[in-house]
């Protein structure tokens, strides 16, 4: 698949070095899956793409590498490293732990009605008619969503560790969606479910229909690494 292409800076991007520029572009296509796990870039073409010299690109590899998203290989480009079994496994059992404690905590202030209505006011914007499924925007709005039911839990320190994991999560989002289309329909129908099990205030069924919604998204991440 075409990286995406690079949108016209605004008056705020302008403002960014060329190295951050390059930076933000190469970053973009490896979340979104216009750089997949596997493929082999070079200076050159993200040069030419962000219209830059190949030395602030240079800078953008050494902080991408350094984040675990490059592999460079002098003379030969940068491997965008695919994402592993582990990372899969880590990312997501990290998630649910910290989202069945935002989950229970909002429903023991008693504020699981407005946290129900808020998940249903981004679920309507990631099931809206009118817009074209595209796997990136999904998943920008699917992060959303479960950001909702974590900064509910009204703890600075874990919505900080969740935010950490957002490119993560959204790569892995983004892989899913391209591999499994059917994905749509299912996370949607998932984070229905989550947000009526949220608004009946049950613990229980909130935990394990929060389990079920991560434990697919794993069986679709999983076949993604099989090539299944």
């Amino acid at each position: 698949m075409p990286p995406r292409s690079d949108p016209t800076p605004s008056a705020g991007a302008s403002q960014e070095s060329a190295a951050d520029r390059a930076y933000t572009y190469v970053k973009r296509q490896i979340v979104t899956a216009g750089y997949p796990g596997g493929t082999l870039i070079s200076e050159g073409e993200v040069a030419a793409a962000v219209a830059v010299s190949r030395t602030p690109v240079r800078e953008a590899f050494l902080r991408l590498e350094a984040e675990g998203l490059l592999r460079l290989y002098p003379k030969r480009g940068a491997l965008v490293v695919p994402v592993s079994a582990s990372e899969i496994r880590d990312v997501l059992d990290a998630r649910l732990m910290i989202e069945r404690h935002a989950a229970r905590t909002a429903i023991a202030a008693g504020d699981h009605h407005g946290l129900a209505a808020r998940l249903r006011a981004v679920l309507a914007e990631q099931d809206d008619p009118a817009a074209p499924r595209d796997a990136a925007r999904f998943t920008e709005i699917d992060q959303r969503f479960h950001v909702a039911l974590v900064d509910a839990a009204g703890n600075q320190l874990l919505s900080a560790f969740y935010a950490s994991l957002r490119d993560r999560q959204l790569r892995m989002g983004t892989a899913a969606l391209l591999h499994d289309p059917h994905r749509y329909d299912g996370i949607l129908a998932e984070h229905t479910a989550i947000a009526d099990v949220i608004d009946g205030g049950d613990t229980e069924a909130v935990a394990s229909t929060l389990a079920a919604h991560l434990a697919a998204t794993r069986a679709t991440l999983s076949g993604t690494l099989s090539g299944n």
